[in-house]
Formats: structure tokens, C-alpha cells, sequence
């Protein structure tokens, strides 16, 4: 890892996740949660936002005092009452951090806060300070950053870091910005704001475009070390970036992308398994690493390619990211080496002629079928000729 730079993994499936309408998660699979990142080596784990409710600031205080190795962050708005909150919730943990964010962009200071730039200006030094003073590891967020003006944000990112925000995090919070113009924004950012090579550069990315996980990507090649991400990629309407994937599009393309994680990936699939079954959101099939489906094969080109050599269809081992493996799905698409694979596993030797008589039965029930099980198959084999 010598030549790599290692880039923070910032989980805020307790937080952002658990936003996403529907998916509210109880304080006990909230910790069970948090332990499980804990373990697999996430780098900081956003407990929650404890001035929301007094069950939210209860499951932070709890993930808090669980936590053993991770830093355990929770969010608050850049007013006094929140930070005070949020401090009392995670002051316990054994690496706390304050994380404060404000809206910057001039929709959301018109209509949301209804305040002037200068007013938000104040409001993110006095907030800022604040959290220095209560806590060493402070985080300050531009929250719908991708639409705000350059220079305003240069101007609230220079004060954050006088103020003591060791972490200032750009967060595009409507998924609303492109690879190509993120590269820039956070180049100007980093070249503009004096003091900005002291401190971590954050990118937080939604998912309402799909360009959540390419655009924290791309915040990579120009400075971003530490992406803040969910697993399962849930969160506020389209979710945010998803952890899984940011994970393994470094370790499998780590030609182009030369940056390292913590994470130990053979608890990917177990993490997204608890999540789903936490949040009640179920992880479509086709979903990118942890998916029912990314391991699975049944067209007869791909099965037979993958029979041959498991890399012809496969661009991750699936034991790397905790899966069961790799699935030959029996069905319309399979082809006879796949079938013959099957029965082979199945102990059903066949001779030749006996095979493409079962094999050509098969294909006829398939055409009914979407797949067919083990003892479907060992049926049709059994069945007259």
C-alpha cells in the first residue's frame, strides 16, 4: 500500500440511511449494526442525529458507548442547542467527533433557513468554534454545496478551518451534479481555500442521477480522502453513494484508482443482509456487489465461459465480498455444459444419448418455467423418454 493513499470510509447508514422514507431501524439493530461496521473496519460511523428525536439521541448515545475502534460521528445543525445535543449523546465514545452542517446554496438560504449569506457565515464560525471547543475531531459540511456559488463556499471553508473544523466535506445533497463539474468545483476548493492542505477533504454524494459512487470516484483524483456512503446505498429518496461498491471499484480497479480502504470485505454481504433486514428495504437482485444476482449466471454462453474459467464473467471473487458463491441458475437461457455441470454436481451421470434426450426435455419445461430446481431436474432425468 506504499504507493496508494488510503481514503476514509465514512458510514452514515445509521443517519442518512435510515432518512430514507420507511426505513426507520430500532436502537437494537442499530448497534448490532454499528459493531458489525465496527469490525469490518469502517473508519467513521454517523450514529444518527441525536437533536431529532429523544429515541434518536438514546440509539447514539448507545452506538457511542459500543463502538470500540471506529470514530463515532453524529450530525447537527450550526446552532448552539444541536451541538450541545450531539455532544452529550457521544461524548462517551472513544473517538467522537461533531459533525455540523449548514444549507449554502441561495434556494436553501432563501426558502429553507431564510437567511442572508453573512447570517449563515456567523452562524457556521460561532458553530464551528463551538464544536472545537468541546470536541479535537470536528467535521463541517456545505449541505447542497453543488449549487452554491464557488466563492461563498471558499469563504465559509477558510473560516471553518480557522474555526477548527479538521474535516470540511462538500455534499452534492440533491445527487444534482456530474463527474466532470465535481472535479472542478472541488479543484477550485482545494487550490482557492488557504489552510485547505490541513485538513481531510470530504465528499458526501445522493443518487437522484444514479452518479452517486462515479462521482465520489471522481473526488478521489483531486484530492477527496474520505467519502461518506451507506451500505445497500439507501438514504433520502434515491440514496446516497453506496459503501459496497465505492469499496470494491477501488480493490477491483486499483490500475486506475490508486487508493487503499480499511475495510475488510468479507463482511460486505453479511452488513448488507443485516441492513436490509433492519431497515425492512429489501436489496433488488441486480444490485452491484451485494446482490442476489451479481454471482449468478444463467445464460448458457456466460455458464459455460464461467465452467471454463471463472474469470470470463466474474470481475470479483465471490468470497472476497462474503457471498455464497457462484450460482449456475438452471433455466430457458442454460445451455447442455451447464446442464451436464448440474448433473455431474447432482451425482446423475448420464451416458450421451440419455443426456440430450434429458436435456431436450428440459428445455421444453423451461419454456414455462422462469428457474428449475435441483429436484425439477432430477425429475425431468427420470422422466420417460
Amino acid at each position: 500500500m506504499a504507493d496508494k493513499e488510503q481514503v476514509l470510509i465514512f458510514d452514515t447508514t445509521l443517519r442518512d440511511g435510515e432518512q430514507a422514507p420507511g426505513a426507520s431501524m430500532s436502537k437494537t439493530h442499530k448497534i448490532e449494526i454499528a459493531e458489525l461496521l465496527d469490525a469490518m473496519g469502517v473508519d467513521i460511523i454517523e450514529a444518527g442525529f441525536p437533536a431529532a428525536s429523544p429515541g434518536d439521541f438514546e440509539s447514539v448515545k448507545a452506538v457511542a458507548s459500543q463502538v470500540k475502534d471506529s470514530v463515532v460521528a453524529g450530525l447537527a445543525r450550526a446552532n448552539r442547542d444541536d451541538i450541545n445535543t450531539l455532544w452529550d449523546a457521544i461524548k462517551d465514545a472513544k473517538n467522537p467527533r461533531i459533525h455540523t452542517f449548514i444549507s449554502t446554496s441561495p434556494l436553501h438560504m432563501k426558502y429553507k433557513l431564510g437567511q442572508t449569506p453573512d447570517q449563515v457565515h456567523e452562524a457556521v464560525v460561532a458553530s464551528v468554534s463551538q464544536a472545537r471547543q468541546l470536541c479535537e475531531n470536528v467535521e463541517f459540511s456545505c449541505e447542497d454545496a453543488t449549487r452554491s456559488d464557488v466563492d461563498f463556499l471558499c469563504r465559509l471553508f477558510e473560516s471553518a478551518i480557522r474555526a477548527g473544523a479538521s474535516t470540511v466535506n462538500i455534499a452534492d445533497t440533491v445527487g444534482y451534479t456530474m463527474p466532470g463539474e465535481f472535479r472542478e468545483l472541488i479543484t477550485a476548493l482545494r487550490t482557492r481555500v488557504p489552510g485547505m492542505d490541513t485538513v481531510r477533504f470530504s465528499v458526501h454524494c445522493h443518487n437522484d442521477l444514479g452518479m452517486g459512487v462515479a462521482n465520489s470516484l471522481a473526488a478521489m483524483d483531486v484530492g477527496a480522502r474520505q467519502v461518506e456512503c451507506t451500505i445497500n446505498g439507501i438514504g433520502e429518496r434515491a440514496g446516497n453513494a453506496s459503501l459496497e461498491e465505492i469499496v470494491m471499484a477501488l480493490q477491483v480497479r486499483s490500475d486506475i484508482l490508486p487508493y487503499y480502504t480499511n475495510i475488510k470485505t468479507e463482511y460486505l454481504t453479511d452488513v448488507s443482509r443485516l441492513v436490509s433486514e433492519a431497515s425492512g428495504f429489501s436489496v433488488q437482485p441486480n444490485k452491484a456487489v451485494v446482490g442476489a444476482n451479481s454471482f449468478a449466471h444463467e445464460s448458457g454462453i456466460h455458464q459455460h465461459g464461467i465452467i471454463q474459467n471463472r474469470n470470463t464473467y466474474e470481475i470479483m471473487d465471490p468470497n472476497e465480498v462474503g457471498s455464497d458463491g457462484t450460482l449456475l441458475v438452471m433455466g430457458k437461457h442454460s445451455g447442455r455444459h451447464a446442464f451436464r455441470k448440474k448433473l455431474a454436481d447432482l451425482g446423475v451421470p448420464l451416458e450421451e444419448d440419455d443426456l440430450n434426450k434429458a436435456f431436450h426435455r428440459f428445455k421444453v419445461f423451461t419454456d414455462d418455467q422462469k428457474v428449475v430446481s435441483d429436484e425439477q431436474i432430477v425429475d425431468i432425468v427420470n422422466a420417460a423418454g
